[in-house]
């Protein structure tokens, strides 16, 4: 069964006509991407191609140029990266953002707290409910860290851990902000192909369990191919093809961007 795209407007999140700008430099020109609810979809392209400034915008690190970013019909363009969060986006990052210093549980534990209700001064008072939610957040972590199979480093520093594991670590203090909508920047990156083959079951197991719907960056395509239910490819900032992994392995336009012209050329002949 093909994959059908939804209108902006009934998209989960949809850039319509999204363009960035830096001085002279257009690193993102006239995107436009609608995410159906419960999706696995990939954005892929050469280094330099515009795909994590696209996470960005999406995510509220930049406001765009020209056009609009929308989640559940609304526009987010001018919100801050803690508002998008807040409304149910959350992010990995390409070089792995965990504080090393900190355990793996109070890793997660900091993804909690976006939740929390209680104010930092209940606690000089000593009231019981910031105590409460406190015992809450951290069994909700420890939960989170079983999860992603690090049960048996939960009390070890971050930064200790091996890479896969930092990589899990993250998207369980993602998850820990109670997203609908993960977005994952090179998931796949510094993984061997065995971890790189768990990291696509990883990604479907967490999209059936918590309900979410996924948009990842990624460089490995074998992961794209394996787990991605439709992918955009850009190439210097700009959308060059667009359609479901079958389609995209066989775009002309894809293996150039790639492997460039001289290949395409020597396939044609």
């Amino acid at each position: 069964m093909s994959f059908t795209l939804p209108e902006p407007g009934q998209a989960l999140l949809a850039a319509k006509n999204v363009t960035m700008r830096f001085g002279g430099i257009v690193a993102v020109n006239d995107m436009s991407l609608a995410l159906p609810k419960g999706s696995i979809c990939g954005i892929i392209g050469p280094n330099g191609a515009g795909k994590t400034t696209m996470f960005n915008i999406l995510s509220g690190f930049y406001t765009p140029t020209e056009g609009d970013v929308l989640y559940q019909g609304h526009s987010v363009k001018r919100l801050k990266p803690d508002q998008v969060c807040k409304l149910g986006i959350a992010r990995t990052f390409q070089n792995i953002r965990l504080s090393s210093q900190m355990t793996v549980l109070e890793n997660v534990m900091v993804g909690c707290h976006v939740r929390r209700h209680c104010s930092w001064w209940m606690a000089a008072l000593g009231l019981p409910n910031y105590y409460r939610e406190e015992r809450e957040i951290r069994e909700k972590a420890r939960r989170l860290v079983e999860k992603v199979d690090l049960a048996d480093m939960v009390n070890e520093k971050a930064g200790s851990l091996p890479y896969g594991a930092q990589r899990r670590l993250e998207i369980a203090r993602a998850l820990a902000t109670e997203p609908s909508l993960l977005l994952l920047d090179e998931p796949a990156a510094g993984m061997n192909p065995q971890e790189s083959l768990d990291l696509m079951h990883f990604i479907r197991q967490i999209r059936d369990e918590f309900g979410l719907t996924i948009l990842l960056i990624e460089h490995d395509m074998k992961v794209v191919m394996g787990v991605c239910e439709y992918i955009w490819v850009m190439e210097y900032g700009a959308l060059i093809a667009e359609g479901e992994a079958a389609d995209i392995q066989s775009n002309p336009e894809v293996i150039r961007a790639y492997l460039g012209d001289d290949f395409v050329k020597g396939h044609q002949e």
